[in-house]
């Protein structure tokens, strides 16, 4: 199976395939537009440069971790403060990427780069709908490039409507309008619990980052994370040995039928 790569012309199955990706993303672009909004109005109404907020949007492209940011920058917090901090709120990427690194090993480095680059919650979350129903390796790179280039653009967008409209409209960020996001990441989980593993690690994540969220550096969000992946291993890991235990006792003391075909279980 051949793969384009970044800067080559796209062919026309490609193509669908990007326009489905871009296309699949828009509730989650709607979701994010007051989000960028009101970051835009905070760096206009803060201490850095209308240029400082975009090019963050460009280089960073990572809502949580820039708003985390914005106010430790307001704070005067130091450098190294404001880079541990927010690389321990943006580890949870590193779950993402391991959950989509088989749909992606057989790509190119320069596919990857790009894909990896343009990686958020949202991209996450429909990249991974789209994939879990199909082999690993089987997919290109053009669902996931057009849903992630679209949700980038978005957040540019909106990242210029709150830098231009913030000064007109200082109390923007009180009106309440950051609820959107809350509501996308609720459409995010929601349809991933589809087991009790998936239940139970969202429930102990959840439970945890509330209790802890307290700790400095956002720590205890990093905790809860953990908390929460190692509930559904523990769940994962143990259905195996059920699943033995049940064939051992349905074969003792009779004869297996083997004219039925065993269908193997798919891993949602």
């Amino acid at each position: 199976m051949t793969h384009s790569t970044p800067g080559q012309p796209i062919r026309t199955g490609h193509l669908k395939e990007f326009t489905a990706g871009a296309r699949d993303i828009i509730p989650m672009m709607i979701g994010a537009a007051p989000f960028g909004v009101i970051f835009g109005t905070l760096v206009a109404s803060g201490p850095l440069h209308l240029w400082h907020g975009q090019l963050m949007s460009l280089v960073v492209f990572a809502g949580s971790a820039q708003f985390i940011a914005l106010g430790l920058i307001a704070g005067h917090a130091s450098f190294a403060v404001i880079w541990a901090t927010t690389l321990v709120v943006n580890l949870r990427h590193v779950l993402y990427s391991a959950t989509l690194a088989p749909h992606v090993a057989h790509l190119s480095a320069r596919w990857r780069w790009t894909l990896g680059a343009l990686l958020t919650d949202e991209v996450f979350a429909v990249a991974w709908e789209h994939y879990r129903h199909r082999e690993p390796g089987t997919v290109g790179p053009h669902y996931f490039f057009g849903a992630g280039l679209a949700m980038y653009l978005n957040w540019q967008l909106w990242t210029i409507a709150g830098l231009l409209f913030g000064a007109a409209f200082p109390g923007l960020q009180s009106l309440g309008l950051d609820f959107a996001m809350v509501a996308t990441f609720i459409a995010i989980v929601v349809p991933q619990l589809v087991a009790l593993r998936y239940i139970a690690a969202a429930a102990t994540a959840g439970t945890l980052a509330f209790f802890w969220q307290a700790w400095p550096y956002k720590l205890g969000l990093l905790g809860a994370v953990f908390a929460g992946v190692a509930i559904g291993v523990v769940l994962s890991t143990s259905r195996p040995s059920l699943r033995g235990s049940s064939g051992a006792s349905g074969t003792r003391g009779g004869t297996r039928n083997t004219n039925t075909r065993e269908t193997p279980e798919v891993t949602r």
